[in-house]
């Protein structure tokens, strides 16, 4: 599957990317809490996502309906040499059913998601995407412990894709792809954080997605950058991250 210019993550991008992450650089519980957090419903875990009111001025937030993201060039499934990397590649190249249908949950996946965008005036290149991703019964810690195991076999690997549907007549696409670990402080309230750039490359096209996963209680979130070509894919706003990871401390908190 060819590479595609930057895109809104789809849902099923948001909900796979949690196993894809390159690497827990800071990974610590918060002694402050007795119990743990409960879950948000479909409804809470949506208005827990941070909006223009928590970030101040030149901050624009929008929220969007998950399914409603682009999925990118409509190829078939794009496929790792190596099979314990194919879930960072179901994450980054989701494959679409025919209709534009995405593969329906399993019972792994999250119950409740909410996607957002969030643009900054004062820096138009470095807009963060972001999902809000609900799990139950300790999934997302099941998750988050999952991410450890991709650090080494994934940190180089190729993938081959069949050419979209109006190029048949091309030969299969070959992408190389680096996962690299990010330093990714901790952000108050958070139970564990991963950061992460993962960086594919077919041909001349170069695509860098870097992406900070925190988990707050039965909750992910994950915020994204994008850059692309020999534009490197910016840090997700820390300001972004904070309030959002301190908005859904406090919504688990109540209730």
């Amino acid at each position: 599957m060819p590479l595609s210019p930057p895109r809104r993550p789809s849902p099923a991008v948001a909900v796979c990317a949690l196993l894809l992450a390159a690497g827990c650089t800071t990974v610590g519980g918060s002694a402050d809490r007795a119990a743990p957090a409960r879950e948000l419903s479909a409804a809470e875990l949506r208005a827990a996502a941070v909006a223009d009111g928590d970030l101040g001025a030149g901050y624009t937030v929008t929220v969007m309906t998950p399914g409603h993201g682009e999925t990118g060039s409509g190829g078939g499934r794009e496929v790792s040499d190596l099979p314990v990397c194919q879930p960072l590649l179901d994450a980054v190249t989701p494959a679409v059913a025919a209709g534009g249908a995405t593969a329906p949950p399993g019972p792994g996946d999250p119950y409740a998601e909410t996607d957002l965008s969030v643009a900054r005036a004062a820096d138009p290149q470095g807009g963060v995407y972001g999902g809000l991703l609900g799990y139950r019964a300790g999934r997302a810690a099941q998750l988050q412990s999952e991410l450890e195991k991709l650090f080494g076999p994934c940190a180089s690997f190729v993938s081959s894709a069949p050419p979209p549907p109006a190029e048949k007549s091309r030969k299969p696409v070959r992408t190389r792809h680096r996962l690299i670990r990010d330093d990714t402080p901790t952000p108050g309230g958070a139970d564990a954080v991963t950061g992460f750039t993962l960086t594919s490359e077919s041909g001349s096209v170069v695509l860098a997605q870097r992406a900070v996963v925190a988990r707050v209680g039965p909750v992910l979130a994950v915020l994204t950058t994008v850059g692309v070509g020999a534009e490197p894919a910016p840090v997700p706003d820390e300001r972004i991250v904070r309030q959002q990871v301190a908005k859904l401390r406090a919504a688990q908190a109540h209730g």
